[in-house]
C-alpha cells in the first residue's frame, strides 16, 4: 500500500482525518522475508502484524478498534526496527506491548500461553491445551494460533501440531520453517514452557 493509497483509504473511512492529528490507530505495513505484514498499533500496544491484506486488516481494526486510524510513524517506526531486528538475527525479545483486542477470549488465552514460549524452543498443541485447562481442545487450540492476530510478535510459530509436524501458520508453512529455523527450532523436539 502506498502512501497515497492509505491517505485515500484514511480519508474515506475517518472523514475527521487530517494527518496532524495523531490518529487513535497508527496503521502501516512493512515488509519482510516472509512477507509484507500489515500493521496497526494503538495506546495498549501492537494489535496487528498479519500477513492478510492490509485492506482486509485495516477495515477489521476499524470496524472492532476504532475508525480515526492513519499513519503514525512515532509509533510504527519502533514496531518495524524491532521486526528488522528479529529477521536479521539481533533481537530475541519484543520489547513492544501487544493489544490482543482482535482475538477472542478463548484466543487471547492461548496467545498469552505463546508468549511465555521461549525463543529457539517450541511447544505442542497438545502442551497448550493442557496448560491453558482445555486438554481436548486441540481443534480450538490451532485455530486460535491460526487467527493470530499479531504474528510473529507473538510467537504462535513457535506452537507445532506435533513432534515433526509444524502444523499451520497464517503465513503459510514456509513461513512457520523460515520462522523456525531463524530461531533454530527444532520442532522435533519440543521444549516446553
Amino acid at each position: 500500500m502506498t502512501t497515497g493509497d492509505l491517505e485515500a483509504l484514511v480519508r474515506v473511512t475517518a472523514p475527521g482525518y487530517v494527518g496532524e492529528t495523531p490518529p487513535d490507530v497508527a496503521f502501516g505495513t512493512t515488509d519482510s522475508p516472509v512477507g509484507p505484514l500489515a500493521l496497526a498499533v494503538t495506546a495498549r500496544g501492537v494489535a496487528a502484524c498479519s500477513y492478510e491484506n492490509e485492506h482486509v486488516v485495516f477495515a477489521r481494526v476499524s470496524r472492532e478498534i476504532g475508525s480515526f486510524i492513519g499513519p503514525d510513524p512515532r509509533r510504527l517506526d519502533p514496531v518495524r526496527r524491532e521486526l528488522d531486528a528479529y529477521f536479521a538475527g539481533r533481537l530475541r525479545a519484543f520489547s513492544v506491548l501487544v493489544d490482543l483486542r482482535l482475538a477472542t477470549p478463548f484466543a487471547r488465552t492461548v496467545l498469552q500461553m505463546t508468549m511465555a514460549i521461549p525463543y529457539g524452543s517450541v511447544t505442542t498443541h497438545q502442551e497448550i491445551a493442557d496448560r491453558i485447562g482445555r486438554p481436548q481442545a486441540l481443534r480450538a487450540v490451532g485455530n486460535a494460533l491460526t487467527a493470530n492476530p499479531v504474528c510473529v510478535i507473538v510467537p504462535c510459530h513457535r506452537a507445532v501440531e506435533a513432534p515433526g509436524r509444524p502444523g499451520g501458520y497464517a503465513g503459510g508453512p514456509a513461513a512457520k520453517e523460515h520462522l523456525l529455523r531463524l530461531e533454530e527450532a527444532e520442532y522435533g523436539r519440543p521444549r516446553n514452557v
